[in-house]
């Protein structure tokens, strides 16, 4: 009989496989048309804030998560989605990093349960790289994410080929709000490690549990 340890994996890793296969057809849909085609989409003021620039260079895990923080206060404040944003950074060989994609939560405003701020980052990376999988010819690249993920977004990291993922708030503080995660459990973490993904955490913690804080008071909290 399995023990319970190896149980909470076997349904982490189930859970979040299923919920990654929903997350796949529907990440890139943010408008159906009535032909039933979807478009991409991040909000405009994302477009016109984060227009990926080559030549800018990031150095420090903090530099970075800060694009994603700032994703996550900027779509609550412009009224297009929850607090969660995410990006993705390509790592170079002097050890610089350049920002290749942005996403942010788009939910509520978009109506699609797929369209989370790791969903959106990645697919947009994959779609401008060429690449279902972002290490499929050797690249280095890195999830930034304004809270931990989700169990459907564990998913996604997992089969992105990312190589790392940074988080900044911790699930507890999206629980705390009254959102939830899913099964994800610390077992979940180690596949991820096992998995080549190495899994760093609490950086901007406290500048991203307050903006959770903030949305907890005046945001729709759509998955409970």
């Amino acid at each position: 009989m399995p023990n319970s340890s190896s149980s909470a994996l076997t349904i982490s890793a189930v859970s979040a496989v299923a919920a990654f296969g929903a997350a796949l057809l529907t990440a890139k849909a943010v408008k159906r048309s009535r032909s039933g085609s979807i478009q991409w989409d991040i909000p405009e003021w994302a477009k016109t804030s984060y227009g990926v620039d080559d030549s800018k260079r990031y150095v420090s895990d903090e530099e970075m998560m800060a694009v994603a923080v700032e994703l996550s206060r900027r779509n609550v404040e412009e009224g297009t989605g929850g607090p969660f944003g995410s990006a993705i950074f390509e790592r170079l060989k002097d050890n610089t990093c350049r920002l290749v994609s942005v996403g942010c939560n788009r939910v509520v405003p978009m109506k699609n349960s797929g369209l989370h701020g790791e969903t959106v980052a990645i697919q947009i990376a994959q779609d401008k790289l060429g690449l279902y999988s972002l290490r499929s010819e050797g690249g280095n690249y890195e999830l930034f994410t304004s809270c931990e993920p989700c169990c459907m977004c564990l998913g996604a990291t997992l089969w992105s080929g990312v190589n790392r993922i940074v988080c900044a708030a911790r699930k507890e503080d999206a629980s705390a709000i009254g959102f939830d995660e899913g099964p994800v459990f610390e077992e979940s973490y180690e596949h991820l490690e096992k998995s080549g993904v190495k899994v760093v955490r609490n950086v901007l913690r406290d500048e991203a549990a307050q903006i959770l804080s903030n949305y907890g008071r005046i945001g729709e909290i759509y998955n409970r």
